[in-house]
Order: C-alpha cells, then sequence, then structure tokens
C-alpha cells in the first residue's frame, strides 16, 4: 500500500473497504487504501522481515517465510503514526481485528508484530502485552517470540528473556513485553501501550471477557501511539459473547456501515455471506485460496484436501469443524454426529422477515403456540407456528425467558444468553412471574388477532403448568385451548413431522440465534421407532425453544381452524 493520492488524504481516514471480495479474488489484503507514511510503513517492514522463524528446519527469515498480507497489516499498524502538538505520537490505526484461518502461520505473525512494536517503540519503560486464552496458546505466542530472539546474536544481546516469568525486557528503553493467560487479573501491574489477543473466538464462552477488554482498552486509552491487536480463527460454534460483538463491529466497519470515531482496521479473511450459505461454494477447492493468504507458504492446497478428506469420512459434524477452521466459514449450528435430523436443514429454511412476529400473524390464517421449561437455572421457551393463508406453509417463531439465576449457575452459556437478549430474543426476568406474563403477552397478541382455534391452541408440557394455566384462562385461554401435549417418545410425531417440513421447504422460520442454538444443542436418540430430542450436554445446552416448538407443530397438524374464521364458516347440515 503506497501513499494515497492528496485528495484521499484530505478525506481523512477511513476503514471502510466495500470491495474487499474483489480483492480477495485478485489475491489481495482486504483493506482499505489507508494514507500510510510510507517511510515509517517500510522501516517497520524491514524490521519483521529480519525477524526468523524458530520452529522451521533452517529458521527463514520472515522475508521469506510470510506472505505479502501479514506486511499489509505491518505497514498499516507502523505507517499510521502521526506526530501530533508536543511531538506527541498518535497512531491512527489504533486496533486490528484479524480472522484468518488456521495454518496460516497466525501466532507465529502475531509474535513477530510484538517483537517489531517493541524494538520501534519510543516510550521508555513501556509495557506490552500478548494474552492467549489458555495457558497452552500463551505459551506457544511466548516460546515463538522466544525462539525470535535467540536466533539473532542483535536481539539477544538487545532484551532479556524471563523465561520464568515470560517476559521480554528491552535493555535500551526499559520496556517489557509480557506473555500471559486471558483472565480477570490480566492487567495487574501493567498499562500497556500494544496488547496482542490471540484466539479471540475462544473467548466467547467465557462471561467476564467483554469486562476484561473494557479494562485493555481503559489501561491504553492514555497513550495515543497504542495499538490492540486481535489475530484469530473463526469459532467452530456459533460465535458468541465477546467475539460474537468484535467481529460483528469489524464487519460493520469494513461494509462501511459504521464510521464515526472508527480506529479499528478489520482484516477479515471470509467468504462473503452468500457463499458461506452455499456448500457447493466453500466446498469447492478452487475457492479456498480466497481465504488463506499465506498459500503455497505455510499452508498448501494438498494438505487442505489431506484435512478435507479426513473430515469427509468422519462425517457432517466434522467437515463443518474442518470448515471453520480452515475456511473460516460461520456456523449458524452446532452440529455434531447425534443430531436431530431437522438440524442439517434449519438454515436454508430461513425467511428473514419472520424474525418478527406481526409478520408471521399477519400473513397466517391460523397460529398455535408451545410452551416448555421453566425452572430457575433453565429456560421458559415458547414456540409459535402459524400456517400461511395463501401457501400454506408453516410458519415459525420462538423467544425464551430465563431468571438472572441462570447467569451464575450457567456460567458457560452466561455470554450467549445475553447475546440472545441484545437481540430481543430472550428476555432476563427481574421479578418471579415475569416469564408467565410475557408468555401470556404473546399469546395475548394471537387471541387478539383472532388467530387462535377455539381448542387445542396452546400445548404445554404437563409437568409444573398448573399456575401457568391459571394465567392464560385469565386471558381467555381456558382448559380446552391450553392443553397438554405428551413428551418423550411422544412427541416423535413433531419430531419427524417437523424434520419432512423442512425438506420439502413447507416450513419457515426467521433464522432467529436463539432457535439456532436450540436446534444445535439437541441431541437425537432412537427407541425403537421413535425418536427422543435431549440435550447434547447436561445443564448447559438449552432446548426448551426447540421443544416449545415441537409441542406446537403437535397441534398444527391437527389441522386447526382459528376461532375467527371457525365463527364466519357456517355449518354444514345433513337433511
Amino acid at each position: 500500500m503506497g501513499a494515497m493520492p492528496r485528495d484521499v488524504q484530505a478525506q481523512g481516514w477511513t476503514f471502510a473497504c466495500p470491495d474487499w471480495f474483489d480483492r480477495l479474488q485478485l489475491g489481495e489484503t482486504p483493506i482499505a487504501d489507508l494514507p500510510l507514511d510510507d517511510a515509517l510503513a517500510e522501516k517497520a517492514v524491514r524490521v519483521f522481515d529480519k525477524l526468523r522463524v524458530p520452529d522451521v528446519p533452517g529458521q527463514p527469515l520472515m522475508a521469506e517465510a510470510a506472505g505479502e498480507w501479514i506486511r499489509d497489516i505491518v505497514r498499516a499498524i507502523f505507517g499510521s503514526v502521526e506526530v501530533g502538538a508536543n511531538d506527541q505520537l498518535i497512531r491512527r490505526v489504533g486496533e486490528v481485528l484479524v480472522l484468518v484461518p488456521k495454518k496460516n502461520a497466525k501466532t507465529t505473525s502475531a509474535a513477530a508484530i510484538a517483537i517489531v512494536f517493541l524494538l520501534l517503540n519510543r516510550r521508555p519503560k513501556a509495557d506490552m502485552l500478548i494474552i492467549g486464552p489458555t495457558q497452552k496458546i500463551s505459551d506457544v505466542a511466548f516460546e515463538q517470540a522466544r525462539g525470535m530472539i535467540e536466533a539473532d546474536p542483535w536481539l539477544r544481546d538487545r532484551f532479556h528473556v524471563r523465561a520464568h516469568m515470560k517476559t521480554i525486557e528491552d535493555r535500551t528503553t526499559g520496556a517489557r513485553l509480557m506473555v500471559r493467560t486471558f483472565g480477570m487479573d490480566v492487567l495487574t501491574g501493567a498499562k500497556p501501550v500494544f496488547t496482542l489477543i490471540d484466539e479471540i473466538h475462544l473467548l466467547g464462552s467465557v462471561p467476564y471477557a467483554a469486562d476484561v477488554i473494557r479494562q485493555i482498552r481503559g489501561g491504553m486509552m492514555p497513550f495515543a501511539e497504542s495499538c490492540l491487536v486481535m489475530i484469530t480463527t473463526q469459532s467452530d460454534h456459533p460465535p458468541a459473547g465477546v467475539f460474537r460483538s468484535e467481529l460483528q463491529y469489524a464487519r460493520g466497519v469494513r461494509d462501511g456501515l459504521i464510521r464515526d470515531r472508527v480506529r479499528l482496521l478489520p482484516v477479515l479473511y471470509e467468504f462473503p455471506e452468500a457463499m458461506q450459505r452455499d456448500e457447493a461454494a466453500w466446498r469447492n477447492p478452487q475457492n479456498w485460496r480466497l481465504v488463506t493468504p499465506n498459500m503455497g507458504r505455510s499452508i498448501t492446497v494438498e494438505a487442505l484436501l489431506d484435512g478435507w478428506q479426513r473430515a469427509s469420512h468422519d462425517g457432517k459434524a466434522e467437515v463443518i469443524a474442518w470448515a471453520t477452521q480452515h475456511l473460516n466459514v460461520e456456523v449458524g449450528l452446532a452440529l455434531h454426529s447425534n443430531r436431530w435430523g431437522g438440524a442439517d436443514l434449519w438454515q436454508q429454511a430461513t425467511d428473514v422477515a419472520l424474525v418478527d412476529l406481526e409478520e408471521l400473524i399477519a400473513r397466517a390464517e391460523v397460529a398455535v403456540a408451545g410452551i416448555d421449561g421453566g425452572g430457575l437455572d433453565d429456560l421458559l421457551g415458547l414456540g409459535v407456528i402459524g400456517r400461511c393463508r395463501d401457501t400454506r406453509q408453516w410458519l415459525g417463531w420462538g423467544h425464551a425467558w430465563a431468571h438472572k439465576v441462570v447467569l451464575e449457575r450457567r456460567k458457560d452459556i452466561a455470554a450467549t444468553l445475553q447475546d440472545f437478549a441484545e437481540a430481543g430474543e430472550l428476555t432476563f426476568c427481574a421479578i418471579p412471574g415475569e416469564d408467565f406474563a410475557g408468555v401470556c403477552e404473546v399469546v395475548g397478541r394471537l387471541l387478539d388477532a383472532g388467530r387462535l382455534p377455539e381448542r387445542d391452541a396452546v400445548g404445554l408440557d404437563p409437568a409444573g403448568v398448573s399456575a401457568l394455566v391459571d394465567e392464560l384462562a385469565a386471558i381467555g385461554v381456558p382448559p380446552g385451548r391450553a392443553v397438554a401435549v405428551p413428551q418423550g417418545y411422544r412427541l416423535t410425531p413433531a419430531i419427524k413431522g417437523l424434520e419432512r417440513k423442512l425438506l420439502d421447504g413447507t416450513f419457515r422460520h426467521g433464522g432467529q440465534g436463539l432457535m439456532a442454538w436450540a436446534v444445535g444443542n439437541a441431541r437425537a436418540e432412537l427407541k425403537g421407532n421413535a425418536v427422543l430430542i435431549t440435550k447434547e450436554q447436561a445443564g448447559s445446552a438449552k432446548i426448551d425453544p426447540l421443544v416449545a416448538l415441537f409441542n406446537a407443530a403437535m397441534l398444527m397438524a391437527r389441522n386447526p381452524v382459528s376461532a375467527e374464521a371457525g365463527r364466519a364458516t357456517p355449518m354444514l347440515r345433513l337433511a
């Protein structure tokens, strides 16, 4: 990336890159053209190129081993420095999020960037951090940085490596680079001018991750030349928590949707959403080079094909896991080998308009509701199925309620549940009974719209629903209209029936993250000719919204007629 024309510079700094996929197809780095200081940028690249890869035979220079894509990132970080008042350095690229598949020398490149920052740093006694989400990952990052120093006599003289403390000290400036494992105490004793977080996708299930990253940003705020780099592969589960929010923000910047006060440079090696939804597209080896910037260096097509063939042999779940890690394909469902049969078909049934319940009500001639769950550390799930008056397709929608105690008792899914709450798909209850009131509010909307049938309108798990039955009766859904739906193997007609309707395209849903998550959590067990749906993981993996949808499907299979339509149609009498 060279110096930009004066008119581009006059427009200021922008990180939007709407032609990012065109750049990928041309083999270019998917980042915007920036008005960099070429002298500073190339100086940093020269330092970067002189570092050696410590764990490769012959320890080649980064000049030989690294791809141009990582040099473009180095240019952006170090070429974006300007001198402000009182000779204060200001770094315009204050953050970078790099999404790149495995085997693209990600951790090695991250360690090299950290050492370049250490070498070019002008601030005395500055603190810098490399943070790994696990002990193993932080150990690997430290060994890469340590190995680069030990491979060069000049660097050995310049730096003092304290292996037992995972710290590298610069004898010239007194600055120190510390390698740490992610935790609440990660910032103890440090106000970093540079921080690199490796594999941030693994922090998606850490409930306090957003708080720690907020602290990191706060600690860096006094330093105008500071830089936060996050480098990661895609998650092999639906993105959640801090990873989901950081990735969505980066995509918004890249696509030009977020422009105000932006300091983040997104470098995202991924396929467009349409290609990610099209298995034929991302399965095609000719497309793999688009998201593999180190192709021909640390990774080859032949190596990818070997991994692909092994994953294909091991089944659908392994294929999905392989695709997330090696092609950055984002999964909407956590697929596994004993999953519900409808899981593979779920995403293709999406009709985004149905994320709004009012859209379902407007299109449906009749609608029924199913309810499941509701323990203190559980979800209360509600599933609504309407029958389209024009096509007779089934239209699905879901919601859930949770008491806040679940955030303490199920910390492994706390961040995921908070994401659903932010999306408006889950409601946290502040007081007892708020979940029942929420269910009644939704059912009341169906009732007021005249969509509920006179009988078998709301289906409930027979266990522990007496209080909810009373509240439903109070809004005009008495027993007979609110009915118990047998559970266990007796849900088989709904389980198999919904699979069939997903296959033939006669069931559509809004693509809600909550429902996709519940579908991905469901485990199918065969009991003779029956199918039981259970949780994939005891305790934490919630399936209540899906079971609620099955309860609704049991009622819709009875071919109901709305009360409004029933009253409008005269009964035929035999002569």
